[in-house]
């Protein structure tokens, strides 16, 4: 009983904070994005990582009914990890066609002088006054890794939500609460970025990941409280009494 109440509640809060994790790591350009004066996709950071949360739930869930009572909590988390990949993997993709083909600019950063994994130049490539434009290979990669952290994250705590050997909520119920978790943390994570940010060499991202993931950490914590409190009454899914 008190194993399985601890194991649920440090899989949300680790779930909590690979969600935090994933929506810093996210190129997120907003409104000036869509104008192509700086890099990213042209969403918030909320909007884009409901997308990934959604995408990675679908196919966590469709994993974990293969098994009628005891899902593979590993497997399952990582097919949510591979399905939120792919929606933001194509996401960028699209956005950059577009970037490339639509508007005639070359995806480049506008926070480094030069891209840290290919090691090309970058301002030469910048158009004047802008903050870059498109998803450069930084970025890219960035986001393909805040969507393995995000979709493993979301997933994990659907799994241990729905399994008959945890919580043993509904299919429908542990959906809704994970997606309730995943978007609780985006949001602060998003106040706590405040505007755009490129990935993980963004100079943003090193002052602000610490607040975000300490900030994380508090709300997940408390919403996996709320779900031992409900485990322990019955009060969502017939709890674990």
């Amino acid at each position: 009983m008190i194993e399985t109440l601890l194991l649920v509640l440090v899989c949300i809060i680790i779930g909590g904070l690979l969600s935090s994790l994933a929506v810093h790591l996210m190129p997120v350009g907003g409104a000036p994005a869509a104008m192509a004066t700086a890099t990213g996709i042209a969403t918030g950071c909320v909007m884009l990582m409901t997308g990934a949360a959604v995408t990675g739930l679908f196919t966590a869930s469709t994993v974990a009914s293969f098994w009628v009572t005891k899902p593979n909590v590993i497997l399952v988390a990582l097919s949510g990890a591979v399905g939120s990949m792919l929606m933001i993997g194509f996401t960028m993709f699209v956005g950059n066609l577009i970037y490339i083909f639509g508007a005639g600019i070359v995806p480049c950063s506008g926070r480094v002088a030069v891209d840290p994994i290919t090691k090309d130049s970058q301002t030469e490539y910048k158009t004047p006054r802008t903050d870059g434009h498109g998803v450069p290979t930084a970025s890219f990669v960035s986001g393909i890794l805040g969507g393995f952290s995000g979709g493993f994250g979301g997933a994990l705590i659907y799994v241990v939500l729905v399994s008959d050997s945890y919580a043993h909520f509904s299919v429908a119920t542990a959906g809704i609460v994970a997606m309730g978790i995943f978007i609780a943390n985006a949001i602060i994570a998003a106040y706590n970025i405040g505007g755009t940010i490129e990935g993980f060499h963004d100079p943003k991202f090193k002052a602000r990941i610490r607040t975000g993931l300490t900030c994380s950490l508090i709300v997940s914590v408390l919403c996996g409280v709320i779900i031992v409190i409900a485990m322990l009454t019955g009060t969502l899914a017939g709890g674990v009494m």
